[in-house]
């Protein structure tokens, strides 16, 4: 059973674990150190309750995140998964790809040794836990697993989510996934550590663009606080996540740059910049797909569009079109008209329709979201 430690010695022990009182027995009396009493906005006690419960009664929990995770999806499944092995749970984390690589931006992350290919998660989960997760569909080879799993718990901040599984922590206003895991753990009693904080603060730098989105809330910073104090290297983080790069991604962002396109009246006037990427550009140059997903950040900083596209291509020939929004036009509701979603100013969408035709579908339900 996983939970917090009572003061004195347990009684019994299972396979040389100690029994644990159930986690919703602490809660109430006990903050797990280094974690903040609940910042969680929109989620009640009862939501917890239940996802806790689900947990406590399981022998073993499936983590897993969308595919071609980024930092807050992989960050977030890790640091549960740290937590959750430290109470003596047996967990496994993965997702959904084949072959399953994670990015080298997120090669440093700790807890690694708990990834486990999707083959290996049971085709019947006793628990399963979704991180970062939006929609069913975005835990690719996972899905059928997820949709026979006796319990599933959706843990995730995306305003488009549905509401898939049977247990729901999803927070909107939370502005990275890590955040809800961070009160998860709090509410489990497992203290922060530096190798559970490197992972939540991967995940919480990720999805605020190192702070630097409006998301960004005095209470994100004061979680970054706490996960500094543990120890962490920011600086190694950063520099992983944001400053490294092959020589190989220069030359595609550099095709891509020369490719972009500015259309000063779309979105009403106030501007759209797109570019895209050809697959041939990132086979040629031996890039992979997940190494390109920060080119957007680049081209978004021109100052003459409020909206950003761009669209990436995949073997088969579809269009993951990624949008990026300053802040006076919601993308996600322009994305969810082309079959995607994601947030107000970060969203996105699969396309079969081709660059040109994309392109025009995009802007056209840029007028009328």
């Amino acid at each position: 059973m996983p939970g917090q430690q009572a003061a004195g010695t347990p009684a019994m022990t299972v396979a040389g674990v100690p029994a644990l009182p159930s986690p919703r027995a602490e809660q109430s009396a006990h903050v797990a150190a280094g974690h903040a009493v609940d910042h969680s906005t929109s989620l009640t006690d009862r939501d917890w309750d239940r996802a806790l419960a689900a947990i406590d009664h399981a022998a073993s929990v499936d983590l897993v995140c969308h595919v071609m995770p980024d930092g807050d999806a992989l960050g977030s499944a890790l640091a549960a998964g740290l937590a959750l092995r430290s109470l003596g749970v047996e967990v496994r984390v993965s997702f959904g790809d084949d072959p399953q690589i994670v990015p080298g931006s997120l090669e440093f992350l700790p807890g690694q040794d708990l990834l486990v290919p999707a083959a290996a998660v049971p085709d019947q989960p006793e628990l399963m836990i979704t991180f970062d997760v939006a929609d069913a569909q975005r835990l690719g080879l996972l899905r059928p697993k997820a949709e026979a799993a006796t319990e599933l718990v959706v843990i995730d901040h995306h305003a488009s989510n549905g509401g898939f599984g049977t247990h729901q922590l999803i927070d909107p206003k939370a502005p990275a996934t890590a955040v809800l895991v961070d009160e998860l753990l709090r509410r489990l009693g497992v203290p922060l550590d530096r190798d559970i904080a490197t992972c939540l603060y991967t995940g919480v730098a990720t999805d605020t663009g190192s702070f630097r989105y409006a998301a960004t809330t005095p209470a994100t910073h004061e979680l970054a606080s706490r996960l500094l104090a543990t120890g962490l290297r920011h600086d190694l983080i950063s520099r992983r996540l944001w400053d490294t790069q092959s020589f190989g991604y220069l030359k595609v962002l550099a095709a891509a740059l020369s490719r972009a396109e500015l259309d000063p009246a779309a979105a009403e006037g106030r501007g759209l910049v797109w570019t895209w990427v050809p697959n041939a550009d990132l086979l040629a140059h031996e890039v992979l797909p997940e190494e390109i997903e920060g080119l957007i950040d680049v081209v978004r900083k021109a100052s003459e569009a409020e909206v950003t596209l761009v669209l990436k291509e995949d073997p088969d020939g579809s269009l993951r079109g990624s949008s990026r929004a300053k802040g006076a036009v919601d993308v996600a509701a322009a994305c969810a008209a082309l079959g995607g979603g994601g947030h107000a100013y970060a969203a996105g969408f699969t396309s079969y329709d081709g660059v040109t035709a994309t392109v025009a579908r995009f802007r056209a339900a840029l007028e009328s979201s």
